[in-house]
């Protein structure tokens, strides 16, 4: 980096903290990418002069509300709730809704920048936002959680359309949570429309919409080893997480005849000497679907309590838990073991001192917000099939995931190429920050 760009990204992020005290995710964030496109950005001297930079990393509008329901005992409890509408330069805001007792605003923030240059990526007209509440739902009731999405969407259904802001589901917020929220906007509205994605296919859903975010994650990784001649097959993988992208991402890696080590949750890790099989991966998700743990799990994997999976010698790691769950002694492991791969399935799973390490060890490294875009991608194909009141089949949903995540792959390398290897997090930054900037400049004063 030279000194010019050094000192320009050290005074942005100096008024960037300024304005936005103690939100340390969302400045991790944004200081990444700061630092992938000042290069390019301090070239044109009219973007600077706009301050185009400075106006991306500024939400449209932050929404906070509260969130009153009732327990099964006839209590009454409130949460609160945001919904940040980030950006709408190239189309209507889209991203998750997460219910976790870690949701903040700073993550928040975090999440809806990152989710701009996703959606910028995939080359569907969608914008970027992200929500969610401090609702912890893993001790809840099912009723207990339809009567918090209902009141959730009392407020919500304000500030979402299927031309205006299109949610989906995130952490704690799958096919039940969308179906509640779904059920109350129409009850609402008296009107069907697309206004959120993930929902059943028996209303409006599309196929592999619960697959795509993990089986994409694999997709990108595929197109990355084929750049260089190699493949998936034979190879041995480390994945974090148990959830839907962590068990799918799993799932595909089987199909593509490599070789699963590991899953893990916040209890500890599930190591297969021998590999992962179809049957685990189902018997894992029944497992977490009756609110259990891995350290419940009774198969032939070994748990390891209190472990993450980055001691496990493999070839591939793949981050698909939670923000920051990786850090630099774990990076420092895992380069130490020969692993030739990082490909990041959460968002953000690597903290910034992690990340620095792989990035001066020039390994294959893909960060999330190109590649973990296939749920979004396939959210967006949800979008189309609801416009056109149609639905696609399986194989149409997947040929068409498969042709956005290899096209992005693409992208990032138009912009990534060095000289003796590619550099994916400059490649993903900088061709879909040119592409918001480029429609945000054209609105003029905007």
């Amino acid at each position: 980096m030279s000194k010019a760009v050094d000192d320009y990204v050290k005074s942005f992020m100096k008024g960037l903290e300024k304005r936005n005290p103690a939100q340390t995710e969302f400045y991790q964030a944004v200081r990444e990418v700061a630092c992938s496109v000042a290069p390019v950005y301090l070239d044109r001297k009219d973007w600077v002069q706009d301050q185009l930079l400075e106006r991306l990393t500024e939400p449209d509008r932050v929404v906070s509300f509260r969130v009153p329901w009732e327990t099964d005992d006839g209590l009454i409890r409130a949460n609160r709730a945001w919904r940040v509408q980030f950006n709408h330069a190239i189309g209507p805001y889209k991203g998750g809704l997460r219910f976790s007792d870690t949701v903040t605003e700073s993550v928040l923030k975090f999440l809806g920048f990152e989710q701009t240059f996703k959606n910028a990526l995939t080359g569907l007209p969608m914008g970027g936002a992200k929500g969610g509440s401090n609702f912890n739902p893993k001790d809840k009731s099912e009723r207990e959680i339809m009567r918090f999405c209902q009141s959730l969407m009392n407020e919500l259904h304000r500030h979402i359309g299927e031309d205006i802001d299109v949610p989906a589901g995130d952490i704690g917020v799958g096919s039940r949570e969308i179906s509640y929220l779904f059920g109350q906007y129409v009850k609402i509205n008296n009107r069907w429309a697309g206004v959120l994605t993930g929902k059943g296919t028996c209303f409006g859903g599309s196929a592999i919409r619960t697959e795509a975010t993990g089986w994409g994650v694999v997709y990108f990784l595929r197109a990355m080893l084929q750049r260089i001649g190699e493949d998936i097959e034979g190879r041995t993988f480390c994945i974090s997480g148990a959830g839907n992208v962590a068990t799918h991402a799993a799932e595909k890696v089987l199909d593509l005849n490599g070789k699963v080590l590991s899953l893990s949750d916040s209890t500890g890790t599930l190591y297969f000497k021998d590999g992962l099989r179809q049957d685990d991966i189902d018997a894992i998700r029944t497992l977490k679907s009756e609110k259990g743990s891995l350290g419940d799990y009774d198969g032939k994997g070994t748990f390891r309590k209190g472990k993450t999976p980055w001691s496990i010698k493999c070839n591939v790691a793949l981050p698909c838990a939670t923000q920051n769950e990786l850090g630099e002694d774990d990076a420092e492991t895992l380069i130490e073991n020969g692993v030739t791969a990082i490909v990041e399935g959460a968002n953000m799973p690597l903290t910034a001192k992690a990340l620095e390490q792989v990035r001066k060890a020039k390994i294959l490294y893909a960060p999330g917000k190109a590649s973990n875009a296939g749920g979004v991608a396939v959210s967006g194909l949800e979008q189309t099939q609801n416009a056109m009141r149609m639905s696609w089949s399986s194989e149409e949903v997947d040929r068409r995931l498969v042709s956005i995540m290899e096209e992005m792959h693409g992208r990032c390398l138009e912009h990534g190429m060095k000289d003796d290897h590619v550099d994916y997090v400059d490649g993903a930054n900088i061709a879909a920050f040119l592409k918001v900037a480029a429609a945000l400049k054209s609105y003029g004063v905007w």
